[in-house]
């Protein structure tokens, strides 16, 4: 039988024809037995049966009776009706079943991928935060950049303790002034070569002119 379809499944070896057997479509017939079964399910379906029922047994009590056999054909029919539809009921419960299942699978597969991304971001989230131990936070910035700043004021007021006019601009100024006026006296004096300074005589007296 194997090989027989396997045969068959190759193109170039040509179908064996025989007799020609009936086919349906298994989909379409269990679309219609699912709406059958359905049907039977319903009140509406109980309240046809009803009135069916009490119509054949009023007619069939009167003269105008079609039923001779004493409501037997009734109940050749109802047991027909029932041999026919708990077929259609299981078959109806099967596909529901199947459909059951399927959805049962892709919520079991839908779960595993759910559960495999929380186990990946609580992994991320681990290692996010061993390596946020590692970083430095804002509270430790701020402590750091305070005690810096304390420790730069207590060595500025150190330094103008000991010396008032370095942080001074004009005072710097002028200290500075006061070292060029000396290094220029003292350019002055090595070149003179240690002579005795002549007194500074002024500028020379220059009078009117007397041609008035």
């Amino acid at each position: 039988m194997a090989e027989r379809t396997a045969r068959r499944v190759r193109l170039d070896t040509p179908m064996e024809r025989g007799a020609r057997r009936p086919h349906y479509d298994p989909e379409a017939f269990g679309r219609v037995s699912e709406r059958i079964a359905r049907f039977l399910g319903t009140a509406r379906f109980l309240v046809y049966m009803t009135v069916f029922i009490i119509f054949w047994i009023v007619v069939n009590v009167t003269p105008i009776a079609f039923d001779p056999y004493t409501f037997t054909f009734l109940t050749l029919l109802l047991s027909l009706q029932a041999s026919y539809a708990a077929p259609l009921i299981l078959l109806a419960q099967n596909r529901q079943a199947d459909r059951d299942r399927i959805s049962l699978d892709e919520d079991r597969a839908t779960s595993d991928r759910l559960q495999a991304d929380v186990e990946y971001l609580s992994r991320e989230v681990a290692s996010l935060r061993q390596a946020l131990g590692e970083v430095a936070t804002r509270d430790f910035l701020r402590t750091q950049l305070r005690e810096v700043t304390e420790e730069v004021v207590a060595r500025t007021r150190a330094g103008d303790e000991a010396d008032p006019g370095s942080t001074d601009p004009a005072g710097r100024r002028e200290r500075e002034e006061r070292e060029r006026r000396a290094e220029r006296k003292k350019r002055r004096k090595d070149e003179r070569g240690g002579t005795e300074e002549r007194p500074d005589l002024g500028e020379p007296f220059v009078g009117e002119d007397d041609g008035g």
